[in-house]
């Protein structure tokens, strides 16, 4: 909001006027039209970290979703926060923590958001005892602190890297009192959540991300109670969900061995791909690319002085889908450390390295990024490297053209490398790990191995089956596992955020969106999330 001028204010609060218009038009025709839902199991649905003012896209398919199955006759719970945090994830300033939480606007929200719906409101309560050990305690003590064999420190701590935007904290005053302002949160939330589940003993929890510690609490203390927990992020495609009883970070998929795509499924990959390779899509409603540029003749030039070319695709240090990414190494710098020596080894290999356009996103820029590491370890200044930072918006797909084979940590590129016909290893464990699409060694020695073993060869086989494993996957990940909101939302000013579309509330039933049915039968059924166009 801070950064457009007057008249984009003005038709910004008028475009949210109308949105919040929309809500409680929808939210008052659901609470009209749910049905008697009295001596029926209910779904509780909590989701803490995903908006203040306005309704992102996590939000706003977690909303659509409750209210879909309201209308179907599903009882749905709402646990909402009311000042139940004392520093939560999007309200903290990690440069001002001593910041008042704007608990206000967010209440305000909330109200407009659940008007009419079964809600529980928590607020917060202080533990002296809690307050007492936390005191004094280095950043490392957070990180491993357990409290009521509750590990707080852990549950707090993928929060804390988002926040700060990096991966190693600082142990300085402001990091330990955002940690300790999470911990003291996250254990009120266990206690709170605990409570409300023994009042209402739900079938089914769903909860947003399941990483970020809000979130990570209200899952955990569901998990204490043997009760299923579902977890959702933003889909690959725009407007669609993803929803999981894994970790939907990780983005688990299961895929039938016996699943095969047709002449029809084909084509519409082909069509994605087409326009993916142009650097067209987005996610979360981010467009991470501007422009797509060509690599430049100074470039090409360094190219032809080497043997063979090498392209190495980092990710976002912070974000927390990193947390189920370090299994070979500890974290990804931790990679590039290796990978360093081994360049410097390799003089007539051109390694490039590109860094993710999304760490220097505005409003939430990395404080610990490659661009950092490669000016600390002087990668740059090697002879047989070149760096392109997140600020340059070079085509990734044109390196990969000329690559001998790629190298990522967990990026999704290495699936349409495949696609394009180029071998990968990976460091670090991605969506499509698990089947054979790429080459991921179990550990160190073994990844540095296989690494130098590329570099030697003359040719590195891609098998046939990495390539039909890549299409089925990366076919199921786009038209399976994320489901459309795509009838009920469109493009907000601010990225990330939706406005409702002027719908009406029959849209919402089983009977008139494939969306809901899904969401329906998952939750009904069999929680497979899995959606099939009529």
């Amino acid at each position: 909001m801070s950064d457009l001028n007057l008249i984009e204010r003005i038709q910004f609060k008028y475009l949210e006027a109308v949105n919040q218009s929309r809500i409680n038009n929808i939210a008052t025709m659901v609470n009209r039209r749910e049905s008697n839902l009295s001596g029926k199991d209910s779904v509780v649905f909590f989701n803490a970290t995903t908006r203040i003012i306005s309704t992102s896209q996590s939000a706003a398919f977690a909303q659509l979703s409750a209210w879909g199955l309201r209308m179907a006759g599903v009882p749905v719970k709402h646990f909402v926060c009311r000042e139940g945090m004392s520093m939560c994830v999007l309200g903290t300033d990690e440069n001002d923590y001593e910041k008042e939480m704007p608990c206000e606007k967010c209440i305000e929200t909330s109200k407009k958001i659940y008007k009419g719906a079964d809600t529980k409101w928590f607020n917060y309560s202080a533990n002296n005892e809690l307050d007492q050990k936390l005191a004094g305690m280095s950043i490392d003590q957070l990180k491993n602190f357990i409290f009521k064999n509750i590990p707080l420190g852990e549950i707090a701590l993928p929060s804390m890297r988002w926040r700060f935007r990096r991966h190693h904290l600082l142990d300085d005053r402001p990091t330990r009192n955002v940690y300790r302002g999470f911990i003291k949160s996250a254990f009120n939330i266990v206690k709170k959540f605990l409570s409300f589940l023994d009042d209402v003993a739900p079938r089914l929890v769903i909860v947003f991300n399941g990483q970020t510690y809000p979130e990570a609490a209200a899952k955990y203390a569901a998990k204490l109670r043997g009760i299923p927990v579902v977890t959702h992020e933003t889909g690959v495609m725009p407007f669609t969900a993803f929803f999981t009883t894994g970790e939907a970070t990780a983005y688990p998929i299961d895929i039938p061995d016996s699943f095969i795509l047709n002449d029809v499924q084909n084509y519409q990959l082909d069509e994605y791909l087409s326009q993916r390779l142009q650097g067209q899509f987005s996610m979360a409603g981010v467009k991470f690319w501007p422009e797509m540029q060509e690599l430049d003749q100074e470039f090409l030039s360094k190219v032809k002085q080497h043997k063979q070319v090498i392209p190495i695709f980092t990710n976002v240090i912070f974000d927390t889908s990193q947390h189920h990414a370090n299994v070979v190494f500890e974290h990804m710098f931790e990679w590039l450390d290796a990978v360093k020596i081994i360049v410097e080894e390799n003089p007539e290999t051109l390694f490039v390295l590109r860094a993710h356009p999304d760490e220097n996103r505005k409003g939430k820029a990395a404080t610990e990024s490659v661009g950092q590491w490669v000016a600390e370890s002087g990668f740059d200044k090697l002879p047989n490297t070149v760096f392109f930072p997140s600020t340059e918006y070079i085509s990734s797909y044109a390196l990969v053209e000329l690559s001998k084979f790629v190298m990522i940590y967990n990026s999704s590129i290495g699936l349409e490398s495949v696609l394009m016909g180029k071998p990968v290893l990976a460091a670090g464990k991605a969506r499509f790990s698990g089947y054979p699409i790429i080459y991921f060694p179990k550990n160190t020695r073994e990844y540095e191995k296989k690494l130098n073993e590329f570099l030697k060869a003359d040719s590195i086989e891609l098998p046939e089956e990495f390539v039909k494993n890549a299409r089925i996957f990366l076919y199921y990940q786009l038209f399976k596992t994320s489901i459309p909101f795509g009838e009920f939302v469109k493009p907000h000013k601010l990225q990330g955020y939706v406005f409702l579309k002027n719908f009406s509330v029959n849209k919402l039933s089983i009977e008139k969106s494939q969306t809901i049915r899904t969401i329906y039968e998952s939750v009904i059924n069999n929680p497979t999330f899995l959606y099939e166009e009529n």
